[in-house]
This record gives C-alpha cells, sequence and structure tokens, in this order.
C-alpha cells in the first residue's frame, strides 16, 4: 500500500513540474565557461533562434508587444543560467524550455486563456499505446503544408493553451517527442496522447475549410 501511495506521489510531482521556476527547470550547473566563451555561444547559438523564439511566444500570447517581453525574459535568464547549458547540444529545445517556463509562470497569470485543461479524462480515453496513427498524421504534411492562412492560424489560436503548445512544438517547429518532454516537463507518453488529442480538435476545427479547398477528413 505504501509502494502504490509513493508512485501515485511520483506520478503527481511529474504533472506539476509545468509550473517549476525557470531556475528549477534548468538542469544544475555542469560548466564553467568563460565570459568570451558564454558570449560565443550566446551569439552563435542563441541568437540564430531568435526568429522562432518570438513566433513561439506570440503563438501563445497573441501580443507583439507581450512576445517580445517573453523574449527578453528568455535571453535573460538564457545567459544567467548559461554554464547549464551544454555546449553542442539543442539550444533551440533549450531556449524554448525556458520561454515555456517563463510565459507559465508570468505571462500567462495576466493572460486571459482559459484555464488550464484537465487532462484526466483525455489520458483514460486517449492511451498513448492505441494512438491510430492515420487519424493523427502530421500536420505539416496533412494540413499547414498545403493550407497555411488565416483559416489554420485562426483555428490554432482558438485551442486551448497546451494544446495549441504541443502543435507548434511538433507540427510547426519540428521538435521530436523526447524534445518535447524535456521542453514540457512531461513524459513522452502523455506528449503522444496530447497531441493526439490536439490534432484531432485542429481538423474539427478545419474540417469545413478542409473540404471546400478538397482535402478530405
Amino acid at each position: 500500500m505504501a509502494d502504490n501511495k509513493e508512485k501515485l506521489q511520483d506520478t503527481e510531482s511529474q504533472e506539476v513540474q509545468t509550473s517549476e521556476t525557470t531556475e528549477e527547470a534548468v538542469a544544475p550547473r555542469r560548466n564553467q565557461y568563460s565570459e568570451a566563451e558564454k558570449i560565443d555561444i550566446f551569439d552563435n547559438e542563441f541568437l540564430p533562434q531568435i526568429d522562432s523564439m518570438y513566433n513561439f511566444a506570440y503563438r501563445l500570447t497573441f501580443d507583439e508587444d507581450d512576445a517580445k517581453d517573453l523574449v527578453q525574459e528568455t535571453y535573460l535568464k538564457a545567459f544567467r543560467f548559461i554554464d547549464s547549458f551544454q555546449r553542442g547540444t539543442n539550444a533551440k529545445a533549450w531556449l524554448f524550455r525556458i520561454l515555456k517556463n517563463s510565459f507559465i509562470n508570468d505571462f500567462r497569470k495576466k493572460s486571459k486563456e482559459p484555464s488550464k485543461v484537465d487532462y484526466q479524462e483525455v489520458e483514460t480515453y486517449y492511451n498513448s499505446e492505441d494512438v491510430d496513427a492515420s487519424i493523427t498524421t502530421d500536420l505539416r504534411v496533412e494540413a499547414v503544408q498545403d493550407m497555411i492562412g488565416d483559416e489554420v492560424s485562426n483555428a490554432l489560436n482558438t485551442l486551448a493553451v497546451d494544446f495549441r503548445t504541443v502543435i507548434i512544438l511538433c507540427d510547426l517547429e519540428g521538435f521530436t517527442y523526447e524534445e518535447m518532454a524535456k521542453i514540457l516537463d512531461i513524459p513522452i507518453g502523455t506528449v503522444r496522447s496530447r497531441l493526439h488529442r490536439a490534432r484531432n480538435l485542429l481538423k474539427e476545427k478545419l474540417k469545413s475549410y478542409a473540404e471546400s479547398m478538397g482535402y478530405q477528413g
């Protein structure tokens, strides 16, 4: 009985990681870069991601000024915690994780977003091992690639922020499930089922538009 209780507590602790501060979310410091090395990493690995960072921030905030503030805060934190970044690894994924945590900690509190989605029912119904791949084809092929425009953008923006985020990370930014799990601080199984649900929700919103363009749902 005690073991089951401990397992339940471990599972719950994984789910609340999304509300961690950036200081708690980044890995412990493991490098001691010189100032010159820090500047080199910042200029050559971090700054090239700034357009993707802004696009992600804008998709989360729907406000140009808030998006710029969020990106600025992300880069300030990235430089502050640069010793926890392993040079040569995926800088984009590392930065996206900081941005996501900053959004949750600071900007989401001030936004008009609906309350966070309750995934318990979703996870029960959409077992990640039973996901029908034919239903959730990568949207880069199925929709976004050929249909990107106001209709797709508006439909995406109507999704709850947690569903919208997985679509952006996977289908627009091309992150793997493993990278998304690290960015979002959730298990890979949760990434799979959340993405499955998000794609289906988006497809429903796009159905009439897709049919008018000759696409079959």
